[in-house]
Parts: structure tokens; C-alpha cells; sequence
């Protein structure tokens, strides 16, 4: 039985990795800790039940990761595929603490499994959670119950008491009831609003009735808009976020990461008019992937198609569902309900303009086009061999990059640019910071990490003081 008469020491709001890494450390320094999760407990943690990697500096190689990956490679590749949209000293610090948390990460039962290969390219930066984000959650969870901290699922926090920048309550639903807790401190580390249609709607307008929510269905943004009216500084264009091309035929919620096409760089993508729009080889698909899906989102009536010949077969993760295949290229443009000459026509000047070089899939290679608009700068293969495979694109938001402004110390920050004295923020919640746009494979659960334990270490320390 949990008591919610006492007053805690820190409430931690959100159940998946930020907020489990907030608890902890929080649990570890002395604090009382209680967990709301908005989700039942057989659908925990957020987005992070989908997650299977931690993108991590090191500077030599190490059990679950090959050579090197320097705190500047990986500031440049924040800085590319945010086109500079990013904090840089709370950029660096996720950078830093990723392999810093590594040990205590297995201390709380985490377990690696040894480097990926293949296609992905990741061997080098990213750390693959063993039985993915499920089981990184199970041992986080495990470890939590094990040191005290107090849990209730299906808790889903409704109205924040904030004066003048301090928490002081929380009211909750729970059990077919209304309840209010009080603490001294707050973590919020609820995720970002993607699964709130009308919010979505809000910011994008009708396109966004196309849009698949990829992530959890617990996201509603409650939290995150709470605190904005409250006086929280916010940071963030309500239209970007971890946004990827995913399988037109998924679920609305809560598909993960199988219903991820893979296929993109290794063919063309065309949209309702079967016309090419974007360099689909423009770089390495773990720093691109998440760009696709706003592409996709641009395109009339939110959709568009990917598709590869039978050469591209077995060089790409295949998605949950099995691809459209046809004979010829008109054929799969008729199954897709495209013009057949069209498409026909987009093929054949794609092919023209391929040059002769190298194909490599693991490097970027010497394969490219010439002539055509837009380019194809890497992996650029002629459309030639049947059968064809094709796989309708829609957006399939994972999260959106509206936040709360936080400093180095996971402290909220208000609008009068001063910190909250008890409120701190880690996770999605506060990943605008960071990533104004774009995604770095692997990053998200960086952030999650590094700011979870600053705002625990933080949250525990204001209760001593």
C-alpha cells in the first residue's frame, strides 16, 4: 500500500527512462522517491519500450562497441543533422555522460549484447540494449522495487500546483479516483504531446489526421502544457520532432520500431504524383531516418512511396509488414494507385542519370547520379531487375520536440529566464534543447540518461539543503 499522506521527496512523473534514471540516482542519494505512470504497468516506460540503443562517445573500443567515437565526432554529428538548431554546452554534456552512464547503467542489471553489424553502421557509436527497451526497462523497474521506491501505474497526473515557480502538489487520477500527492521536489519526465491529436492538429493543421503516432499513446502532453502554463519557458517548434517514413498500413498508436522502412536509401521515394522530392543517399540512414518522415509529411496527402528492385532485397531490416511486389514498374505503380507512366517516366531518368562506381552499403560510397533533380548522392543503383518491391510511406511521429527550457543541472527554467527552485525536467520533455531539429540514432535515450541522473542527483541534493 502506498501512502500518499506523507510528504515526498521527490515525485517523478513518467515511467520510462529519463524518469527511471531520475529515481534512482534520486533513491541513491537518500530521497523518497515515488513514481505516477500514466500507462497500466503492462505498457510502461513510454517510448523507451520501443528503444534498442544508447548513442555513446568512447575513445577506445570497448565490450560493446568498436574503435572510436570521440566527444567531437559525435558534437558534429548533433550539430549536422540539427543544422546547428541545438544547445551546444547541454549537447556536450549528453555526450559525456552517455559513456559515464554506461557503468551504472549495469550496476541497475542492464545488460549490452556485443556489436552490431551490418547495414546500420553502428557498431561504432551505438550500444545495443540486450532484449531491447523492454528488458532495459524490467531491470530498471526491478532495481527501483528493490531500493524502495514507491510505484503506481495507471496514475495519470491532471493538474500541477505551481506558485510563482515552485511545485508544491500534484493531483492524480488513480483507481476511479481523484488523489493529490505532495513532495518537495519534482522530475517531470512525461514525454512530449504526439499522441494528443488535437494538439497535433493544432500545430500542423489537417495534415496532421494522416499523421501515425509510432510512440506511446500515454504522450498527451498533460504534463508539458501544465507546466507551460505555469510559467515555464518554452523551447521548441511544435512541428519538429523524431518524426520517420513508417509503413503506411501501421497500427495509429503504438507501432515501434517494426513498422520502420528501411529501404529508403537503397532505392527512390516518390509521392502521390510519382515524382522523386528528396536525395534519398544523402547520408548514413541512422542520421537521416528521422528526417524522412516530415518529408513525408510535406507531400500531398501525406503519403509517399518507397521502391526498390530485387538487388536491394536482403540489405535492409524488412518491416513487420511484407512489401508490395510487381513485375514491372507500371505494375507497381498501378498497385499504389499511381499514374504508371508517370512513375514509368521518374524511373527511367532516375536510371539515366545513375554513373558507374562502387556500391557500398556500409561506407559512403562512389554510387551516384548525374543530371537529375533532386540528386542521389550515395547508393545510387539502377531500377532494373524484377521483381519490384514497393512500401507505402506515411509520418510516424515517435516524439515531438516542444519542450521546457532546462539548465546543466536539469533545473526548469522559467520565463523570467530564472530556474524553478524544485522542478526539474529530463527526457523528451526537455529534448528541444538539444535537438531543434532532426535525429541522431540512439540520442534520445543519451538525453534521457544524462539528464535523468542530473535531475535525481539535483532533486535529492535541494531536500538535503
Amino acid at each position: 500500500m502506498i501512502d500518499l499522506i506523507q510528504t515526498y521527496d521527490v515525485l517523478v512523473i513518467g515511467g520510462g527512462n529519463a524518469a527511471l534514471c531520475a529515481a534512482l540516482t534520486a533513491r541513491e542519494a537518500g530521497a523518497s522517491v515515488l513514481i505516477l505512470e500514466s500507462a497500466p504497468k503492462a505498457f510502461r516506460g513510454g517510448n523507451s519500450r520501443h528503444t534498442r540503443n544508447l548513442r555513446c562517445m568512447h575513445d577506445a573500443p570497448i565490450h560493446m562497441l568498436t574503435e572510436a567515437y570521440p566527444e567531437e565526432e559525435y558534437w558534429q554529428d548533433v550539430l549536422k543533422v540539427t543544422g546547428g538548431q541545438t544547445n551546444e554546452a547541454l549537447a556536450r554534456q549528453t555526450i559525456r555522460e552517455s559513456v559515464a552512464c554506461l557503468p551504472w547503467l549495469i550496476e541497475h542489471g542492464v545488460r549490452f549484447q556485443p556489436s552490431l553489424g551490418g547495414t546500420l553502421h553502428l557498431s561504432r557509436t551505438n550500444s545495443f540494449f540486450l532484449g531491447g527497451g523492454k528488458a532495459l526497462l524490467n531491470a530498471f523497474y526491478h532495481s527501483a522495487e528493490r531500493l524502495g521506491i514507491k510505484i503506481l501505474y495507471d496514475a495519470e497526473v491532471c493538474e500541477l500546483d505551481i506558485q510563482d515557480g515552485e511545485f508544491r502538489s500534484a493531483v492524480f487520477k488513480y483507481a476511479g479516483a481523484t488523489h493529490q500527492v505532495r513532495a518537495r521536489t519534482m522530475v517531470a519526465a512525461s514525454g512530449g504531446f504526439q499522441s494528443n491529436l488535437a494538439w497535433l492538429r493544432e500545430a500542423w493543421g489537417p495534415p496532421a489526421d494522416n499523421f501515425i503516432v509510432r510512440g506511446t499513446p500515454y504522450n498527451k502532453g498533460v504534463i508539458l502544457r501544465a507546466l507551460l502554463d505555469s510559467g515555464a519557458k518554452a523551447i521548441g517548434d511544435p512541428t519538429q520532432g523524431h518524426c520517420v517514413a513508417i509503413d503506411a498500413r501501421s497500427p495509429k498508436f503504438d507501432g515501434g520500431i517494426i513498422t520502420r522502412v528501411d529501404a529508403v536509401s537503397l532505392g527512390i521515394v516518390v509521392n502521390t504524383h510519382g515524382e522523386r522530392f528528396y536525395d534519398e543517399g544523402e547520408d548514413f540512414w541512422p542520421k537521416r531516418y528521422a528526417i524522412w518522415g516530415r518529408l513525408v509529411a510535406l507531400q500531398d496527402d501525406q503519403i509517399a512511396y518507397s521502391i526498390i528492385d530485387s538487388k536491394a532485397v536482403g540489405k535492409f531490416m524488412p518491416p513487420v509488414f511484407p512489401p508490395v511486389r510487381a513485375n514491372s514498374i507500371k505494375e507497381l505503380a498501378a498497385a499504389f494507385k499511381l499514374d504508371p507512366a508517370t512513375v514509368q517516366q521518374t524511373v527511367d531518368r532516375y536510371n539515366a542519370a545513375v554513373r558507374p562506381g562502387t556500391f557500398n552499403h556500409a561506407v559512403l560510397d562512389d554510387c551516384a547520379t548525374d543530371g537529375v533533380t533532386p540528386p542521389k548522392t550515395h547508393w545510387a543503383r539502377t531500377i532494373d531487375t524484377p521483381p519490384f518491391f514497393g512500401y507505402p510511406l506515411r509520418p510516424g511521429i515517435t516524439f515531438t520536440y516542444l519542450g521546457v527550457v532546462v539548465d546543466q543541472h536539469a533545473r526548469m527554467i522559467m520565463q523570467d529566464d530564472k530556474p524553478s527552485t524544485n522542478i526539474f525536467a529530463a527526457g523528451e520533455i526537455m529534448a528541444g534543447n538539444i535537438l531543434g531539429k532532426g535525429y541522431l540514432g540512439g540520442i534520445g535515450m543519451a538525453i534521457g540518461a544524462a539528464f535523468g541522473r542530473a535531475a535525481g542527483k539535483e532533486a535529492a541534493r535541494h531536500v538535503r539543503q
